[in-house]
């Protein structure tokens, strides 16, 4: 591997983005190449998001060639397409530590570099947060400073996105936003007067003259703020009709370019250059590959967003034999899902743009006609079940936990004020590992616990999980919550007879004397060793309670807790703060019992990334430290 570092002539002589400004731009399709290289080298061996950065080189590589990064702002939509733009800004080196405890944020964050402009963990912010920053620049008098919005074409399905265009058309601002668009192929141009036009509309001459033009216009009264923003509209207009595509930007008073495209890094930095200091909002979409320059990864880019490890120069996906190991859950849960709309014909299923990820894609693929990917919106998935939910269908809605929080009020407003009977199932609950503290979905406990009519549960396994989701689809159940974690179960034989959980009843697993242990859900597995290893070491007498569910709650088995124990100790995968610990609490301060309660959860902060077993232990959760507190006096 050496050998090939050695051959990155140029990307070795790039430190940080003012190393790059001194090329010559005939040089930038060699840096490209290069960079693409180390990022399909890098990742090859420690594994992360993959394709969606192959797709963006050519335009990180313009982007901070043209612009004077970090004074001018490029803010990042999904930050698993910025590996590009990690390696040019100063963490080159320090790349092969990316998503790994300890090493460099899977996700630009301005914690870690001042040329990580916003968070970029979630979808959709980018153009809210750079007119924000384009509104502060102007109300500070920085009136050389320019901001890009990076958004892709997924992203563009969510909600706050539309909100940001829609104020930018009506703010005055000088903002930038470049659409990524790489769901579809580049379209080769047609007619010589469509390519005339567009490059007429971006050359800096005409843009110029048109600037020089409406300020004379301005001053003789002839030209106003309206009349402007409809040339602008008529302007648009015109050239959608040339290229024989329409746009949803030119009703919006936002300037439009292109199509172009992204992977040419010389005409893409002329764009760039010619249209940098354009007055007012601007759209340039740009057609690109998802996967450019890797073969395997541009055949299928779904497969490919996160391949794991893999060899760098045939494709072969370096995968283990996981033949001998319990199922993923969400895998239990598609399998489940299946079986369940078989028998039951009001089922379907709902899923914002996640169907591989969370295993809807076994319903999509077995009744299709059943199951709905909605794209990056979540709020829209929930009140979009909660409509048919209305209308007699049972809906299971499968969104991932760190995600759910973007559909807060649809739940509140639309479904749980109504008791719709949709079925929240919350994928990747508690700390989920290298994805880092925008993706650990650790916060679903304690703000859905407040909401009235909101059944929440958390299966300890998979026969847990079948069956709770059994019981969601019975009649009568209203809105039902289900969270399960990223990863294996503890189940070789998972599948199970499907039988009814009694809603609000949770199990005793084992009997003691001296501490109770809570738990709710998975992590209640490695409690359970816990509890071993302290009946044996320490001969200590522990009993163990699966609560089942947080909301409502198993007050009779709460009750038997209360009188029989001093001592309590509660464990979940999800913040101590307004958790299952909490509920604990104040049961017990509600009714009257004063044990010593010890709560087990994560902390008050922000985790880090890592793997799952390093955040447990950073976060005191692991098997160890249950045992200590167990056998602590």
């Amino acid at each position: 591997m050496e050998t090939e570092q050695n051959s990155y002539n140029l990307l070795n002589s790039i430190a940080y983005p003012e190393d790059l400004r001194k090329l010559k731009v005939e040089q930038l399709p060699e840096v490209c190449r290069e960079l693409r290289r180390d990022i399909i080298d890098e990742v090859s061996r420690n594994p992360g998001h993959f394709a969606a950065s192959l797709g963006t080189v050519e335009l990180t590589v313009a982007l901070h060639y043209i612009y004077n990064t970090p004074y001018d702002r490029i803010v990042w939509d999904v930050g698993h397409q910025a590996y590009g733009h990690k390696i040019l800004t100063g963490r080159r080196d320090a790349f092969s530590t990316n998503r790994r405890f300890g090493g460099i944020r899977p996700f630009p964050s301005p914690q870690e570099s001042e040329y990580d402009t916003f968070a970029c963990g979630h979808a959709s912010n980018s153009i809210s947060a750079a007119l924000g920053m384009a509104v502060a620049a102007a109300r500070k008098g920085e009136t050389d400073r320019h901001v890009v919005a990076v958004i892709g074409d997924g992203s563009m399905s969510g909600g706050l996105a539309f909100e940001g265009l829609n104020n930018a058309s009506s703010t005055p601002n000088n903002l930038l936003i470049i659409l990524n668009d790489n769901d579809m192929s580049i379209d080769r141009s047609v007619g010589g007067m469509k390519q005339y036009l567009f490059n007429l509309t971006t050359s800096n001459r005409y843009n110029q003259l048109r600037f020089k033009v409406s300020q004379v216009l301005f001053k003789m009264g002839i030209l106003n703020e309206e009349r402007r923003k409809a040339l602008i509209r008529l302007g648009n207009s015109l050239k959608s009709i040339a290229a024989q595509q329409q746009n949803i930007f030119e009703g919006m008073n936002i300037r439009y370019f292109g199509p172009i495209d992204g992977h040419d890094v010389k005409n893409l930095t002329r764009v760039l250059h010619d249209i940098k200091d354009l007055k007012g909002p601007k759209i340039l979409h740009l057609h690109t590959v998802k996967g450019k320059g890797f073969e395997p990864a541009e055949k299928d880019p779904g497969v490919w967003h996160a391949p794991g490890k893999f060899n760098p120069d045939t494709g072969e996906r370096i995968l283990a034999d996981t033949s001998h190991l319990p199922p993923l859950y969400q895998d239990v849960f598609g399998e489940t899902l299946v079986e369940l709309a078989k028998a039951n014909p009001r089922i379907v299923g709902v899923t914002p743009a996640m169907p591989t990820g969370c295993s809807m894609n076994k319903l999509m693929e077995a009744m299709p006609d059943r199951a709905f990917d909605v794209g990056i919106a979540e709020g829209h998935a929930a009140t979009f079940s909660g409509g048919m939910a209305k209308e007699g269908l049972q809906p299971f809605c499968n969104i991932y936990s760190s995600f759910m929080q973007r559909a807060y009020d649809n739940v509140i407003h639309d479904i749980a004020l109504l008791r719709l009977p949709v079925v929240l199932c919350l994928d990747r609950a508690g700390l989920v590992g290298e994805d880092g503290p925008t993706h650990h979905g650790v916060f679903d406990l304690a703000y859905f616990r407040p909401i009235p009519n909101l059944t929440i549960a958390s299966p300890m396994n998979e026969h847990e999980l079948r069956r709770l989701m059994y019981t969601a689809q019975l009649p009568d159940k209203g809105p039902f919550v289900i969270r399960y974690p990223r990863g294996r179960g503890v189940l070789l034989d998972w599948r199970c007879p499907l039988e009814e959980v009694p809603v609000g009843k949770g199990r005793k697993l084992k009997d003691g004397t001296d501490v109770a242990v809570l738990t709710l859900g998975p992590i209640g597995n490695v409690a359970a060793r816990a509890i071993e290893r302290a009946g044996k070491d320490a001969r200590l007498s522990v009993a163990h309670y699966d609560l089942r569910f947080l909301k409502p709650l198993d007050e009779e088995l709460l009750h038997e807790v209360g009188r029989n124990f001093r001592r309590i100790v509660t464990v979940e995968d999800g913040v101590i703060q307004g958790g299952m610990g909490s509920a604990v609490l104040e049961f017990m301060s509600d009714h009257g019992y004063k044990p010593d309660v010890r709560r087990i959860g994560v902390p008050d902060r922000f985790v880090e990334h890592g793997t799952v077993a390093e955040l447990y232990r950073l976060c005191e959760m692991d098997e160890d430290s249950i045992y200590k507190q167990l056998i602590a006096q």
